[in-house]
């Protein structure tokens, strides 16, 4: 965005004058570009002005011109620069309207959970919620509203089309995902969450004490299964499975089982991938296919998982 934009500026612009750092910024620029114009009404006339106007938006620039009339009480006259305000609106309706998501709801639940012993101990895993939270913001920038619930990480999230809920337990997570699943377009279930939970959790921290001490466990409400059971026709499920052995063939039974559209698998076997880490290797599983994709930054593994999710709309 080019404001304000003189007509020396534009002059350059139009016939390629990279005499200083704004111009050669613009001539190496992929992106949309926009300019405001502002000059004084003469300037803004003149055969050259006009001219160089049609030659950037022949060139796919973007022209935002304040028209003559009134706005905010005050006379807004040809050549001066639009108002911030009005500027800000029209980009935001280009971009809102080249967003693919815009108008979906999603879904998507991230790290681990704490299953608590007592009140300072706790059964968790090694989640560290960066791939949720990278799917989160991928489905944002690409327009959609976003509820994300996350378990105990120490990541954060600035986009405002995320909405952000916090829970502790497994529990806390199934009751969360089934108020919000039924709202939702898709939902992508990437947190880990715990199979098991004490039957007991101790008022007070329990002490050391001579004898071996023993932790019954019983299983958490399986939320993949609740959800799949409640998906209507148009709504997408994604799943996530993390193995150890026979990764493919466990997979694909999880996506039949608990009618997922796709399920993204990774492996502990492959470096660089599963838990603690910035990069991820994946396969994507659907009922016809499976796509491998190499080792990339989480980020990018984000784009690839949700340009699948795009498809299924």
């Amino acid at each position: 965005m080019i404001a304000p934009a003189t007509a020396s500026t534009i002059g350059k612009m139009a016939n390629g004058i990279a005499d200083n750092m704004l111009i050669t910024t613009y001539l190496s620029m992929k992106a949309p570009v926009f300019i405001a114009p502002a000059m004084d009404l003469d300037m803004y006339r003149h055969p050259s002005t006009q001219h160089n106007l049609e030659v950037l938006k022949s060139y796919g620039n973007h022209i935002i011109e304040a028209a003559d009339g009134f706005l905010a009480s005050h006379l807004v006259g040809k050549g001066r620069m639009q108002e911030p305000e009005v500027i800000i609106e029209q980009l935001e309706k280009f971009f809102s309207s080249s967003l693919p998501m815009k108008g979906k709801k999603v879904m998507i639940t991230a790290g681990p959970t704490y299953e608590k012993i007592d009140p300072v101990r706790f059964i968790g895993n090694y989640s560290s919620g960066k791939m949720g939270f990278a799917l989160a913001e991928e489905c944002a920038n690409r327009g959609a509203e976003v509820t994300l619930i996350s378990g105990p990480v120490s990541l954060s999230v600035n986009n405002p089309l995320i909405k952000r809920v916090d829970v502790e337990c497994a529990d806390e997570m199934y009751r969360a995902a089934k108020e919000e699943f039924s709202n939702c377009d898709a939902a992508i279930l990437c947190a880990a969450v715990a199979d098991f939970t004490p039957e007991e959790s101790a008022p007070t921290k329990i002490k050391r004490g001579k004898d071996d001490m023993v932790l019954r466990l019983k299983p958490t409400q399986d939320i993949a299964a609740a959800l799949g059971k409640e998906k209507r026709d148009n709504q997408i499920l994604v799943g996530f499975a993390l193995e150890t052995n026979n990764e493919q063939k466990n997979a694909r039974e999880k996506l039949e089982r608990k009618r997922f559209n796709f399920i993204v698998l990774n492996s502990l076997n492959d470096k660089g991938a599963g838990f603690r880490h910035d990069t991820n290797k994946i396969s994507i599983i659907d009922k016809e296919s499976v796509t491998e994709y190499p080792l990339k930054s989480k980020d990018e593994v984000a784009k690839d998982i949700i340009d699948k999710l795009n498809k299924e709309f």
